[in-house]
Formats: C-alpha cells, sequence, structure tokens
C-alpha cells in the first residue's frame, strides 16, 4: 500500500554586522526539530550577501539532518535494530561554525 506524508520545513535568515545565521525547522507531525547555521564574512573577502546564505543554510540543513539521523538511530535500537556506523567526516573550506 503506497502512501504519502508531507513534513513542513521552515527556514529563517538574518544577518548582522557580516553574520549570516540560519534557523530551520521541520515538524513531521510526530516531531519537531530545529537546526542551526552561521557564515561569515571574511574582512578581507569581497561581501556578497547571498553566499552567506547559502553557507548559512546549509550548515543549518546539515545540522538538521544530523538530528533528523540520531532520533531514527534511536527509533531503530529501539526495535532491536542496530543503526549503521557512522564515523566522523573530514570538514572543507570556509568558515565552519555552528550555533
Amino acid at each position: 500500500m503506497a502512501t504519502t506524508a508531507e513534513w513542513d520545513v521552515h527556514l529563517y535568515l538574518s544577518e548582522e554586522d557580516g553574520t549570516t545565521r540560519a534557523r530551520v525547522e521541520l515538524d513531521t507531525g510526530v516531531i519537531a526539530l530545529t537546526g542551526h547555521g552561521t557564515a561569515r564574512c571574511s574582512p578581507q573577502d569581497v561581501d556578497v550577501p547571498v553566499i552567506g546564505d547559502e553557507l548559512a543554510a546549509g550548515r543549518a540543513m546539515h545540522d538538521l539532518g544530523a538530528k533528523l539521523m540520531r532520533v531514527a538511530d534511536h527509533e531503530m535500537a529501539g526495535i532491536g535494530a542496530t543503526p549503521p556506523e557512522r564515523g566522523p567526516r573530514a570538514a572543507y573550506g570556509w568558515m565552519n561554525e555552528m550555533a
């Protein structure tokens, strides 16, 4: 039997003094989770606001995704399934700062 679900996701961006902050909220109807991310423009870089938005939003969604995976892992363990091993991943480029 095929089913379809719809989850609500809202993304909020704010910028102040060269720092962009993002908050992404997920409501599944069963749980609500929030992810956060920030990005800063280095003083020697050209200020391109859309790049700060993209970085902060991507980091917030990454944070939300990690939280959602932890919830799924916990629920899998609760029914006796063994979640897969997840090791640390290497970071790349730009200043990565989670709020």
